[in-house]
């Protein structure tokens, strides 16, 4: 299927497009996980959960476990929001690894 655009720049045709399945995407959902024993609650946008889980299955590790070692390796440098570093990990994953 070929998608024509006409005279719209992308993010336009991209909020155009949405479908009821595509909004979901940007509900936010919360999500409950025990960071070296501590109980802890994310929450993050449902297309930022796609990431993280398709993260996850590449490198063979559960959520929680690839969730532990962002936390351990990205909070020093961002004061201790782990919501935020998920985010950018995300958008950078997607950059660096996707076509």
């Amino acid at each position: 299927m070929s998608i024509y655009i006409e005279n719209r720049d992308m993010l336009d045709h991209m909020l155009n497009a949405c479908s009821t399945e595509q909004i979901e995407e940007f509900v936010p959902q919360k999500r409950g996980f025990r960071i070296h024993g501590h109980s802890t609650t994310i929450r993050l946008e449902r297309a930022f959960w796609n990431v993280l889980e398709f993260m996850a299955d590449n490198r063979n590790v559960t959520l929680p476990e690839l969730i532990e070692t962002i936390h351990d390796q990205c909070l020093v440098a961002n004061e201790k929001n782990l919501a935020s570093c998920l985010r950018v990990i995300c958008l950078k994953y997607i950059n660096i690894y996707t076509d």
